[in-house]
């Protein structure tokens, strides 16, 4: 029978959150991945996760990763727990293209929405197209600013993840203890 280390034994469990988003970065960062890719990546990853139009983040994702060399396990799950706020963003920017545009507000539901989308196409697009188009050029005007201001946030705290994970390694190294 054997017998597991103290250290192991008296961890505490680990949460979902943990487990499912702060241990693949921690691992990426053990990798060789920088701090800078990975800050870049969730500001691209969160930028285009709020892209307004619905059904489109996944694959804007995968494209971004792909063109720009970031990781696509943290890209994707950065894209996944924007998912919440995804729908009162794209509200938000609606709003904000229709001011832009000075475009007057319309009042109407998703399920109408939804109806007219199914029973006619054409006339779906033709009344919502411009509205469509004016979220995107809001998001395209907040984007970037979005990006740098969570890459300039990301970053220190992505560096000092990396140091504490060196000196973790560092101190785990069986290697350096005297005979």
């Amino acid at each position: 029978m054997s017998e597991t280390p103290k250290s192991e034994a008296a961890a505490p469990s680990r949460t979902p959150w943990q487990r499912h988003v702060i241990d693949p970065i921690a691992i990426q960062l053990t990798q060789g991945i920088t701090p800078e890719k990975i800050a870049l990546t969730l500001a691209v990853g969160s930028a285009l996760a709020l892209f307004p139009i619905l059904g489109t983040t996944t694959i804007l994702c995968l494209l971004a990763g792909i063109l720009l060399r970031l990781n696509q396990p943290i890209i994707q799950i950065v894209n996944a727990l924007c998912t919440p706020i995804h729908l009162p963003v794209i509200f938000f920017m609606v709003r904000l293209g229709s001011w832009m545009f000075n475009v007057p507000n319309t009042h109407v539901g998703i399920r109408m929405m939804n109806h007219m989308f199914w029973d006619d196409p054409r006339d779906f697009f033709e009344k919502f197209g411009f509205t469509a188009l004016h979220a995107i050029a809001a998001w395209a005007l907040l984007a970037p600013f979005w990006m740098v201001i969570l890459y300039i946030f990301a970053l220190p705290v992505l560096r000092e993840a990396l140091r504490r994970q060196t000196l973790v390694r560092r101190d785990d190294d069986p290697g350096d203890t005297v005979a």
